[in-house]
């Protein structure tokens, strides 16, 4: 296929702005439409000035019959709940949809009820959606209709264990994440904790033992290792615009010398065009506006600590995006990423 006709469902938002700017420069995709809810459809470089020039063509309602004649592909931008009623009506008319909020992350129903406190509406769809991690269901992705994008803290905490769990060699009750995010991550709509006068010059730690991401870590840990894994999760908001660093701990099953886990990372994510493996302890800045997720790893005493840095906005939604949309469709994986 040259070029597939793409859609962005939810324009106003910070990963909408990212997901915007890696397909302008993708030459096999062509943003031909984008909807808001806003009713005085503004044009998308109203929304983000940043793409004046470049996307001046006007929003529009939401209406999935006209979409599924125009495009091939949607992405949608929503938060929870607005996603499912957007994705199944397109993936009926034959769209590959990609996903970027949680509705089609967690595989039971119930599970997502206890967590984002609603019925799951579409458990249809959700049966067959693909959780859209490469480096794990890289070929499950390949004939996809629809993809659920992983969430910026579990990508960051997944490519950091998932060799450990897989090698059995941490024990999977130990594991302990510890999460930083920047602002961005909160999304665009202000609230009083992003409030810059809140959050500037302050770092806080929030919903302890309850954030919504924390089952979406344990379910695909849990599926790498073929046993139950369960972790304790405590993300941090931390005053910076974009970026998230994770230091994870673990229990060592056996004693490990460094160089063999090092070796077992290397070995691991050998093919893996965005897991960067690097000796010293990553720092968002390296990966700042990038699809990469650096990775380092030490032992202290009978435990490893692993941390992982990521940009929340690319590898931690749009650039993850466009990395599975690129496997749908054929398309070299770092397209337009690299």
């Amino acid at each position: 296929m040259e070029s597939v006709d793409v859609a962005v469902v939810g324009a106003s938002g910070y990963t909408a702005l990212e997901l915007f700017k890696i397909l302008l420069r993708h030459p096999h995709a062509r943003v031909v439409a984008a909807t808001s809810r806003d009713g005085h459809h503004p044009k998308v470089s109203e929304l983000h000035p940043a793409l004046a020039g470049r996307v001046d063509f006007q929003t529009e309602e939401f209406d999935p019959d006209q979409l599924a004649r125009r495009v091939q592909c949607a992405f949608l931008a929503l938060p929870h709940g607005a996603a499912q009623a957007a994705a199944a009506p397109l993936v009926e008319r034959g769209v590959k949809v990609f996903d970027l909020s949680a509705d089609y992350r967690l595989k039971d129903p119930t599970v997502y009820s206890q967590w984002y406190g609603e019925s799951h509406a579409d458990t249809i769809n959700l049966e067959h959606a693909v959780y859209g991690l490469p480096e794990i269901y890289r070929e499950e992705i390949r004939s996809a209709r629809l993809v659920a994008v992983p969430g910026c803290y579990p990508t960051s905490a997944i490519l950091a264990l998932a060799p450990l769990v897989a090698g059995n060699l941490i024990q999977p009750g130990s594991v302990i994440i510890d999460s930083k995010s920047g602002v961005s991550g909160a999304g665009r709509t202000p609230k009083l904790s992003t409030h810059f006068p809140e959050c500037n010059e302050s770092v806080s730690a929030y919903n302890i033992g309850k954030h919504r991401h924390t089952p979406e870590i344990e379910q695909i840990l849990s599926d790498v290792a073929q046993g139950p894994v369960s972790v304790l999760f405590t993300p941090h908001l931390i005053p910076m615009d974009r970026g998230i660093l994770s230091t994870s701990y673990g229990s060592l099953t056996r004693p490990i010398a460094l160089d063999a886990l090092r070796q077992a990372y290397h070995d691991y994510y050998e093919s893996e065009p965005f897991v960067r493996i690097v000796d010293s302890a990553p720092g968002t800045k390296s990966v700042t506006h990038s699809n990469y997720c650096d990775v380092g790893v030490h032992v202290v005493k009978d435990r490893v600590v692993v941390v992982s840095a990521i940009d929340n906005l690319i590898k931690g939604a749009s650039g993850a995006a466009v990395q599975c949309f690129n496997l749908v469709f054929g398309f070299p994986e770092t397209t337009a990423l690299g």
